[in-house]
């Protein structure tokens, strides 16, 4: 299983001056690269380096930066044909689909610059990395992280890392090759049912309330609102300030929630069953008002938390069809639109039943699971002879 864990660098003014320059002059050469295969319509990778490794050495860059500066470009153009192929830029012919095709894709001077282990070495006992500059060999150069991310290094870190700059300030992020736990046999299923007045809310009781980041979205988007009036630069830059710290919180939220659910599998020796709603966002259609609760709802990294985490606890986790779950009765199976009041209520027309819609849901989610896991499961029924 492949997790990354970032680390701060922490130069004096001289490393983070050279580092800076050469973030600028390989995302330059990326860009250079870019229009090349622009013009070539976009050739495969060997072929590639045919029409830009020699410029590239000629420019300064080292053996191993050409080669990933190319490498990180013909990325970029499979990503972006994979974004067409999906639609994510419009029908064939649309005005924003037309506006992409008519150029390079283009890189910024900060963006992130992959390091293989030629290019990169890590000192962990001194905390210090040695990483080749356009001005040479750059070495000594201190990082901070916690502890736990230390020992992730010193023990799983394998293949590629990232130099990356953001506000001035540089990070490496390292992959990680982390074992999965053994899976043991699950004494039932705990439901988990995700939404947006509640976050995530788990058959066994436990409820993650979505009130306070709801509020606090909201005032973010009100916040944005009033500087995207300005127009200024300052505001501008604002405006990228509030939107990586708006994720970050998200992003915290959601682990602390993943956390919790998986630890109280793991704690009672349960499995864990999950909605599958990949693609939600193009099924469902809602009114203006709502579309930006439903953009703004972080479902899909909530779900990647849980997932890898109960990868590494060695919980079992299916995932599951939510199809009529909100509408389902957890006792009696009785299937009715009706049956869902409310958000929040839950009134059974066959068996009368008056139970919260969410827990309900996550009930049914439940046995969902369990039948899942059990029509997967291997036969033990003896081979006839």
């Amino acid at each position: 299983m492949k997790l990354v864990t970032q680390v701060k660098l922490v130069p004096d003014a001289v490393q983070a001056s050279v580092l800076e320059r050469t973030l600028r002059a390989v995302n330059d050469a990326a860009n250079w690269v870019s229009w090349v295969a622009f013009e070539h319509g976009v050739p495969r990778e060997y072929e590639l380096r045919r029409h830009t490794y020699l410029r590239l050495k000629a420019d300064g860059l080292g053996a191993q930066a050409a080669q990933h500066v190319i490498k990180k470009v013909r990325d970029a153009y499979t990503t972006l044909q994979a974004n067409m192929r999906a639609g994510n830029y419009g029908k064939p012919g649309s005005k924003r689909r037309r506006k992409v095709e008519a150029k390079p894709v283009t890189f910024r001077p900060e963006a992130a610059q992959p390091y293989d282990d030629r290019c990169l070495s890590w000192q962990y006992d001194a905390q210090t990395v040695s990483v080749w500059t356009t001005a040479g060999r750059l070495k000594n150069v201190p990082f901070v992280c916690s502890p736990d991310a230390l020992t992730m290094l010193r023990e799983y870190r394998k293949g590629e890392s990232d130099l990356v700059e953001r506000d001035g300030v540089f990070y490496l992020v390292a992959t990680c090759e982390v074992p999965e736990a053994e899976r043991y046999e699950p004494d039932g299923f705990i439901g988990v049912d995700l939404g947006i007045a509640n976050i995530a809310t788990a058959s066994t009781g436990y409820q993650a309330a979505g009130r306070g980041l709801n509020r606090y979205r909201k005032r973010q988007l009100t916040l944005r609102q009033k500087l995207q009036k300005k127009r200024t630069k300052s505001a501008k830059r604002r405006l990228k300030a509030r939107a990586r710290r708006e994720a970050r919180h998200v992003k915290n939220t959601n682990h602390i929630i993943a956390k919790t659910i998986v630890t109280e599998a793991e704690r009672t020796s349960a499995g864990i069953s999950l909605e599958e709603l990949k693609g939600i966002r193009q099924r469902v259609r809602l009114r203006k008002p709502q579309r930006v609760a439903l953009h703004s709802w972080a479902f899909a990294q909530l779900g990647d938390f849980i997932v890898y985490k109960a990868k590494r606890a060695g919980v079992p986790l299916v995932l599951i069809d939510p199809a009529y779950t909100s509408q389902t009765c957890a006792q009696c199976g009785h299937v009715d639109r009706r049956n869902r009041v409310d958000q929040g209520l839950f009134i059974c027309r066959g068996c009368g039943v008056v139970a919260h819609a969410d827990r309900n849901a996550s009930h049914n989610i439940a046995t969902r699971g369990e039948s899942v896991w059990n029509a997967g499961r291997e036969s033990r029924v003896p081979a006839t002879p």
